[in-house]
């Protein structure tokens, strides 16, 4: 599995180093089981037939799916300071000739606009999308402005804690919105693609066209606070992809969305990523139905192994999930209390199937698992100490985040 330099994009760093993802991968892994989208039959829906859309200009369809589509406003109490000057002599001013010193104090706070992202509406009741990367401080405040210039606010519904997905809500809605619905079908290599976002977080609704020029990539970017995330099953284009474009929908010819605008390559020409919308439309769709989001937990942190890491560490085998801690002392291999602890599982054990499905370099330990649901039971084939063995795990539900 090979791992493009990337960047997240509201403007975090590369990261180079495969060893540094461990410390996120909190074994939180998805479920993908096909289910119908829990989108709202409002009137205002901004999609029309397939056939009408497959005729229309990238113009007309943008008059559609503009309003859907939104800036996040990222604000925070700040310190209010002001400047003043204290007198101050060398002698304590008893022979004159004293200085204007410049001080400066805070004098309260005050709530500015800190930073920004982009969303779009998912349902006719407010319900939104966006990475999580953009609302991941909660110390925060989230607004969002609408293509019209309205602003309301939102509330943070669920962080996905395996996914840069988030699903926001605004608090009191007063009317019905406009709102795209996730494509059905796939998209195909050389497909032409359409991304929309707050550009800069200063430039809303920004759009570039381009085409898919990649498929099921698996990248590794370092999110904020310099913590790295570990992406898999990506979509490639070449439909440029700016600094605040993060959570913005990445659409069809039809306006449909095919995936959500995350990540773009460091140092390249209009390499960037999105998340694909069977992936997002899921994860809505857990949140539309119990409120949460819902999948499997195994409970270990693993590297995906490849050829490099068996020849530094002379295994005959070189693919699977090598359960490895951390990069803290706190960033346990085998998380205490989860399904895997139960079953017995152990650092450097190497998973390498889950119910006789070998897993590959295509094929993560993560991928495999989301076409399970909370309360499975899988079988683990395991590498331990040079031999084979199986073990039984029953899946539980991801703790919250």
């Amino acid at each position: 599995m090979q791992h493009g330099n990337v960047t997240m994009i509201i403007g975090v760093s590369v990261l180079l180093s495969v060893a540094a993802t461990l410390a996120v991968l909190y074994g939180l892994l998805t479920q993908y089981a096909p289910s119908e989208l829990l989108l709202s039959s409002a009137t205002n829906s901004v999609q029309t037939s397939t056939s009408t859309a497959a005729n229309e200009s990238i113009p007309d369809m943008l008059e559609r799916t503009l309003p859907a589509v939104v800036s996040v406003v990222i604000t925070a109490e700040v310190p209010v300071v002001e400047r003043y000057y204290e007198e101050w002599s060398p002698f304590g001013g008893w022979f004159g000739g004293g200085f204007s010193v410049p001080r400066q104090r805070q004098i309260g706070t005050e709530k500015r606009e800190i930073g920004g992202g982009t969303g779009f509406f998912v349902s006719a009741d407010g319900y939104l999308i966006t990475n999580r990367h953009v609302v991941e401080d909660d110390s925060v405040s989230y607004s969002i402005v609408t293509n019209d210039g309205d602003s309301y606010e939102v509330e943070v519904v669920a962080k996905d804690p395996m996914l840069d997905i988030a699903v926001l809500r605004v608090i009191e809605p007063a009317e019905l919105f406009p709102y795209v619905t996730f494509a059905e079908e796939e998209v195909r290599l050389g497909q032409e693609v359409i991304a929309i976002g707050n550009a800069l977080a200063e430039f809303p609704n920004s759009v570039s066209v381009g085409v898919v020029s990649g498929l099921a990539r698996n990248i590794i970017a370092r999110a904020q606070f310099g913590r790295s995330e570990s992406l898999e099953g990506l979509i490639q284009t070449d439909a440029a992809i700016n600094q605040g474009n993060s959570g913005g929908p990445l659409l069809n010819r039809a306006g449909e969305v095919v995936g959500v605008n995350v990540a773009v390559a460091g140092g390249s020409e209009n390499i960037g990523f999105s998340i694909p919308a069977a992936t997002v439309a899921e994860v809505y769709n857990s949140v539309a139905t119990y409120g949460e989001i819902r999948r499997p937990f195994l409970g270990v942190r693993y590297v995906a192994l490849n050829e490099e890491i068996a020849q530094a560490n002379g295994l005959s085998i070189t693919a699977g999930a090598l359960i490895v801690r951390g990069d803290t002392r706190t960033d346990l291999a085998v998380i205490p209390g989860s399904p895997a602890a139960r079953a017995g599982l152990e650092e450097y054990d190497i998973i390498t199937a889950i119910d006789n499905i070998p897993l590959t370099n295509d094929r993560s330990l993560a991928t495999v698992l989301r076409q399970y649901a909370v309360g499975d039971t899988v079988a683990l084939t395991l590498w331990r100490d040079g031999e084979e063995t199986t073990v039984t795990v029953t899946l539980e539900a991801a703790p919250a985040m």
